[in-house]
């Protein structure tokens, strides 16, 4: 019997197999670029190798049963998953620099570096020089451009007299109404001593008006402590009285009054209350004077409206500047825009900026961490959001766990592949900083407990090789195997490297037996005169997928 002897060589695994034409792949698994370009080569020296064993079988080879070796290995329940390595670096939930947007002297800082500090919490105080009086100048131009377009109150009261009407045009100093601060009167008279030690404050008086018809009724305010000389020498007492003003008295009249069946000694003046005049301060047309003589108004009220383009102008203009004055003005005032940590703290109290963009402090927002990662185009449609990711760091010892933010569809092309952004967010991140370069593996797909055999073991057309006192060895394919084992269909689900799951077809304790091969030791066997053992005499010549050895695919073949 002629025989090609060769060195034993370990099987590729069924993803190799997966590119012969006639045999299904088990379930695929991730691997990047480079990986899908490997297998394709693998794939083509497979084929080379097949078309070898066929070609010495042709030729009359043999092959031994007896000297080939079984890997043997029970199915057993297994945690498999699929998933994709990519690299990255750790970068916290989010950063800020802080910068210096005028120039100036720090007068106050209000953290340390290592603090935490809230979002809009301040944390520098440079000094703002002519910006205030720059902002303090417009925000009397805008108020004085306000009043020109809306005349208000200059104080509180009751408006005695209105001088214009809605319609009239009016120039800036015409007198537009008057307001007087109280509608009473108050006046002070004096009474003798015997007389007024009678009186209480609350008491009624009647009062006589000059130019007045009729009287009015008043109340004591006041009684005072203090005495007086009459003409005669009798002793006077002041007693202040306040009544209501019924619109016609002036202080020009003078008054009398008789309180307790007791009049006052001589005439006595009459005091109003303050009184105003509100003048326009812009030309133009009055609109919506609504306010009447009698009216009472509050400080600062609007009175009517003065329109006209000039004064619209001015409003606007002046509004623009304040604007601009008050945002010059805020940036003296430096507040943090994240909430975090500070990081770095160039800047301090005393210290002088002499320029824009100066850096002054570094926030970082650590209440998660993120990966910011670059997926090949082939495998970005198997990344979904809440996928689990595996991160690995060599500078610590810990293997946080994250989760999929957030897969992005703008991808990004160079050298002639395209890759995607994928944001990973990892909330427990242990011991990993920012800066820190990490692996993290994506889990695509995971079955906790699954009945599974090694990969190497699922031959062309989804059969594997099991011992013939195996529990499914009742559902034998009729295919010649070797002595002691049987073949039996298998359906298949998900495989890492390793493993494959079996849905179908086998059950716990069954033994499945596969060879392991070296597939380039074996290829490089045949090219260049090594020896190979291709001995099994129950096999037809030309036979694929069932020599026991020296075929591909790494599982004996039936």
């Amino acid at each position: 019997m002629n025989e090609v002897e060769s060195k034993d060589s370990s099987a590729l695994s069924t993803e190799s197999e997966a590119y012969t034409p006639d045999m299904p792949s088990p379930a695929p698994k991730a691997g990047g670029r480079r990986k899908k370009k490997w297998k394709r080569w693998v794939a083509l020296i497979l084929a080379v190798a097949i078309v070898a064993v066929a070609a010495l079988r042709g030729c009359g080879q043999k092959v031994d049963t007896n000297q080939v070796s079984y890997t043997q290995e029970q199915t057993a329940y297994r945690s498999i998953s699929q998933s994709i390595s990519v690299s990255g670096t750790a970068q916290p939930a989010d950063s800020y620099t802080v910068t210096s947007l005028v120039s100036g002297e720090v007068l106050g800082d209000a953290f340390e570096e290592g603090d935490l500090v809230e979002k809009d919490a301040l944390l520098y105080t440079i000094d703002p020089a002519d910006a205030s009086t720059s902002a303090n100048s417009a925000r009397l131009a805008y108020e004085q451009a306000v009043r020109a377009k809306f005349p208000t109150a200059t104080q509180g009261g009751v408006i005695s007299e209105v001088y214009v009407k809605n319609g009239d045009n009016v120039n800036a100093g015409t007198a537009l109404c008057e307001i007087v601060g109280s509608n009473d009167l108050t006046i002070d008279f004096r009474f003798y001593e015997t007389n007024a030690a009678e009186f209480y404050v609350g008491q009624t008086a009647k009062l006589y008006i000059s130019d007045f018809a009729g009287t009015l009724t008043g109340t004591v305010a006041s009684i005072s402590d203090t005495y007086s000389a009459a003409g005669s020498g009798k002793m006077l007492r002041t007693v202040r009285v306040t009544a209501p003003n019924p619109g016609l008295v002036t202080d020009s009249s003078t008054a009398q009054a008789v309180i307790g069946g007791y009049s006052n000694y001589g005439y006595a003046a009459i005091n109003l209350a303050d009184s105003s005049t509100v003048y326009a301060s812009g030309t133009g047309t009055v609109q919506n004077f609504i306010k009447l003589s009698g009216d009472q108004v509050e400080q600062g009220e609007r009175l009517c409206t003065i329109s006209s383009a000039s004064i619209d102008d001015q409003l606007t203009s002046a509004q623009l500047n304040l604007t601009s004055s008050q945002d010059r003005l805020d940036n003296y005032t430096i507040k943090a825009p994240i909430s975090g940590t500070v990081v770095t703290k160039s800047i301090k109290t005393g210290d002088k900026l002499d320029m824009v963009g100066e850096t002054m402090a570094i926030i970082y927002d650590l209440s998660y961490m993120k990966l910011e990662l670059q997926v090949d185009e082939l495998d970005i449609s198997r990344i979904q959001e809440g996928q689990e990711v595996t991160v690995t760091c060599d500078a610590v010892g810990s293997t946080p766990t994250g989760y999929v933010d957030k897969v992005s569809i703008v991808g990004t092309t160079t050298g002639g592949v395209t890759t995607y952004p994928v944001t990973v967010v990892i909330e427990e991140y242990g011991d990993l900083l920012p800066g820190m370069n990490v692996d993290a593996e994506i889990i695509l797909s995971q079955e906790e407990n699954a009945l599974s055999i090694p990969a190497q073991a699922v031959e062309r057309g989804n059969k594997v090789l099991i011992t013939a006192d195996s529990p499914s060895a009742v559902n034998a394919l009729d295919a010649a195997a070797p002595p002691g084992y049987v073949y039996v269909p298998v359906e298949l689900g998900i495989s890492d490297d390793d493993y494959i799951a079996v849905t179908f077809g086998l059950q716990e304790g069954d033994t499945v037996a596969y060879l392991q091969e070296d597939h380039s030791t074996n290829l490089m066997d045949m090219m260049y005169g090594g020896s190979m053992t291709v001995t099994d005499e129950r096999m037809p010549a030309g036979e694929m997928g069932g020599a026991p050895a020296g075929a591909a695919g790494g599982g004996p073949r039936g």
